[in-house]
């Protein structure tokens, strides 16, 4: 016997969905019947099934999964209750542009047994909403109910061109329970549903007159400057943008990434910045030409620097801005950039065609005493930003005599990190890092050092508790995908968070996911007592106010004096298979005690193949 449910199935693999990640609930026995159907005559399902007891973790683990194999995954979950649960994954899909299907069955339509699967749980009186994509419509590229089992395959297909078209983002499909408990005729389980003739959107380029008018404005420019924020989404985007750089010397400034955009090394990288006052880079006011190119937030016109001065191009500055797929923001209730030129155009080969161009015009490379100078001076800029980041990883020469000592700082852990991984001789590409660590966004970003696109991620959103989910999804498609140095998945992966980040993600779901599905990774949480960040936000209000003359604790946003041991939490849950350690400063020796913990924390993850998570302790807010 087939049934809806058993088409929907068939047609997620047909499509090359290979993973669903389901939460399961009333409205989905004939999906449950179908998948041991499906084991009872093949041994195996398709797709494969991902268990997640939380609804957000299965959504982050989904994105996850999409970020490292560039690839839909399907999401499965529980009527509106289990819509609600996917919370702010929901927004991080959105704002990060991955790729997902999600599927919720929905509270059956019939009460007296008129058709199979009529109400027989007095939860389906509860859970009946008059609307219930509406939950999330306005997070979703598409929304569509199934009404019925004949166009399934083209409603996946249909979702699945919208969710993989620039901007890429998620979808929502749902289905009553009588649909999808409904007895299907078997030819229809016969019918091939390939993608062949859904094709995503083709890569769009600059007009000829946009491209000539940037390329022009580049080569006739003084202070020319490229930023920006998820480039490196598009591998190809990357190897263009180095070129346009060096060929005409263009710094490249990255604010608020999700993405590594440029590698560590490129000559012509100054520096990264997630736009709190004073750290935008001081090249944006005297820019002549500004390239916003894929970029959240270039910068924050009210942010003024250290002398007073704002943040933002002067008012003669050209600006040019150009994003793959949605360059004004439209999912955004307020947002702008002064701007000469806004172009929808997938940025490698906007690139390429600016690149051409250039060439074209004859006075373009180092040849040109202009652009020789300039490379000069952006090599003098890098060069005081390479030697701030040594600086700041150093340990005091001599021990503390304070009373109270000296707490590890975000950067010494991000050399620990480094050091460690160095050491195993891992290739660039079979390395990832999950960047979650909030107000420590930016030293995790720069400290890692990372030099190959798709070598650090983020959730492009900033809804909390991404990294522990889309960890455990990234290394499960590290391994569809052929990442790391044998092809068999990536070498290493990282999670870098701060502690309330860690509760966040639901790490008791996460670590016993990460056990069933074998999925090891390392887990570093930047512990500094509570949420950082809501402390800073009032200091940008409130400087001198009194709540800057207290600790976190007082203002409700520490989680003192009797913090949580993150690493036992990851224990715990794992039933003992998670290794866990915290470390703090205090004492003699701290540098070499925080290395040797790192170290063994890399070595379980490679050598034992177990989740490890290194409780850092910083400084308390």
């Amino acid at each position: 016997m087939y049934t809806t449910s058993s088409l929907f199935l068939r047609t997620l693999a047909e499509v090359g969905i290979t993973h669903a990640f389901v939460n399961w609930g009333s409205d989905h026995p004939a999906l449950l019947e179908d998948l041991e159907r499906q084991r009872v005559e093949r041994g195996d399902t398709s797709p494969k099934i991902v268990t997640c007891p939380n609804e957000m973790v299965a959504l982050s683990a989904a994105q996850g999964y999409a970020q490292a194999t560039g690839r839909p995954a399907a999401v499965i979950v529980h009527v509106d209750v289990g819509t609600q649960a996917l919370a702010g994954a929901v927004h991080n899909a959105n704002r990060g542009r991955a790729p997902v299907l999600i599927y919720a069955g929905a509270s059956p339509f019939t009460m007296e047994g008129e058709l199979k699967g009529s109400r027989n749980e007095w939860i389906m009186w509860m859970q009946d909403t008059h609307d219930q994509p509406a939950i999330v419509r306005q997070y979703m590229r598409y929304t569509a109910q199934i009404n019925a089992p004949q166009n399934v395959p083209h409603l996946v297909r249909r979702a699945l061109q919208i969710a993989t078209s620039d901007p890429k983002g998620p979808v929502y499909l749902w289905g009553r329970r009588e649909v999808m408990e409904q007895e299907i005729d078997p030819t229809l389980m016969n019918t091939p549903t390939p993608l062949l003739k859904w094709p995503s959107v083709a890569p769009s380029a600059l007009s000829p007159s946009a491209a000539s008018d940037i390329a022009k404005s580049l080569v006739q420019a003084v202070n020319p400057l490229i930023v920006t924020s998820h480039l490196g989404r598009n591998p190809s985007a990357c190897a263009e943008l180095d070129v346009l750089s060096r060929s005409l010397a263009i710094p490249i400034f990255v604010t608020c990434p999700s993405a590594v955009n440029v590698p560590f090394s490129h000559p012509n990288f100054i520096g990264v910045s997630f736009l709190a006052p004073g750290t935008n880079t001081p090249l944006l006011k005297d820019a002549d030409v500004v390239l916003v190119i894929d970029a959240e937030v270039a910068w924050i016109p009210m942010n003024k620097d250290s002398s007073g001065a704002h943040e933002r191009p002067n008012d003669n500055a050209k600006v040019f801005v150009l994003d793959s797929g949605d360059p004004l923001r439209e999912g955004i209730g307020m947002h702008h950039i002064d701007a000469d030129l806004v172009c929808r155009a997938d940025a490698g080969v906007a690139l390429g065609q600016i690149s051409e161009l250039v060439r074209g015009l004859g006075e373009a490379g180092l040849a040109n005493a202009a652009v020789r100078q300039r490379s000069e001076k952006i090599q003098q800029l890098r060069h005081a930003w390479l030697e701030s980041m040594v600086k700041v990883e150093a340990f005091p020469a001599t021990p503390s005599t304070q009373a109270t000592p000296l707490a590890y700082t975000s950067p010494q852990i991000a050399a620990a990190l480094r050091k460690a991984i160095s050491a195993r001789s891992f290739s660039p590409s079979g390395t990832l890092y999950l960047n979650e660590s909030i107000s420590n966004y930016p030293v995790t970003y720069a400290h890692m050092q990372t030099e190959v696109p798709g070598g650090m991620i983020g959730s492009g959103g900033s809804s909390l508790g991404w990294a522990l989910g889309a960890s455990v999804g990234a290394v499960i498609g590290g391994g569809v995908a052929g990442r790391g140095d044998r092809g068999l998945g990536f070498d290493f992966v990282t999670a870098i968070v701060g502690d309330g980040t860690f509760l966040f993600g639901v790490p008791a779901s996460a670590f016993w996911m990460a056990r069933k599905y074998e999925t090891p990774f390392l887990t570093v949480v930047l512990n500094n007592g509570g949420w950082k960040s809501p402390k800073l936000s009032m200091l940008g209000v409130y400087p001198q106010g009194l709540g800057s003359k207290v600790q976190g604790n007082q203002l409700t946003v520490g989680f003192g004096p009797d913090m949580p041991d993150y690493s036992q939490i990851a224990v715990a849950a794992s039933g003992g298979w998670a290794w866990g350690k915290r470390v703090s400063a205090g004492g003699v020796g701290a540098k070499e005690a925080l290395e040797e913990a790192m170290a063994e924390a890399v070595r379980v993850v490679v050598e034992e193949r177990r989740c490890a998570v290194l409780d850092c302790v910083l400084e308390s807010i």
